[in-house]
């Protein structure tokens, strides 16, 4: 297996400062270019970007089959996504991202007139879908009893590239 799985459960990525710190100390450790965050998905590791696609946008995929209400309000309501916890701590937004991909694929622009946060910050939401729609509340494809971000946050590594 190339990548060798050095460090589970790394937890959250972190603001910009907090991310970069993290990412020097790793080329440091084990080289530039030579380590990847990613999971053990199905006995072997996947680079996170490819877990973006496997595990976040197909856990939305899946939310929004299942409950249709919540796609059909979210259009109707929102003009705008944004993510207030990313905003206001520079961390990494993966919801927005994944629901306007969602979007974007099956041909559905929002329709409304309101910024609709995707997730809370500091307890606040904008709407009532904010909280339904953050990856707190969001099943997780791949283990429906977890929500979307313990799922994240629980099976994150990092694994370095072994050529043996």
């Amino acid at each position: 297996m190339p990548w060798e799985v050095v460090e589970r459960k790394i937890g959250r990525a972190g603001g910009e400062k907090q991310r970069a710190a993290r990412q020097r100390d790793w080329d440091r450790r084990y080289g530039a270019d030579a380590w990847a965050v990613g999971y053990v998905i199905g006995g072997g590791f996947m680079l996170q970007d490819d877990a973006l696609e496997s595990v976040y946008y197909r856990s939305y995929e899946t939310h929004f089959r299942d409950y249709p209400a919540d796609l059909e309000e979210l259009v109707a309501l929102a003009k705008v996504l944004r993510n207030p916890h990313a905003e206001a701590t520079t961390g990494v937004d993966l919801q927005v991202p994944a629901i306007t991909r969602y979007l974007r694929e099956r041909g559905l622009e929002l329709r409304g007139t309101e910024v609709v946060d995707i997730g809370t910050w500091e307890g606040q939401r904008s709407h009532p879908i904010s909280v339904r729609l953050s990856p707190l509340h969001i099943a997780c494809v791949l283990d429906p009893k977890l929500t979307l971000e313990q799922w994240w946050q629980s099976k994150k590594c990092l694994a370095v590239w072994s050529e043996g």
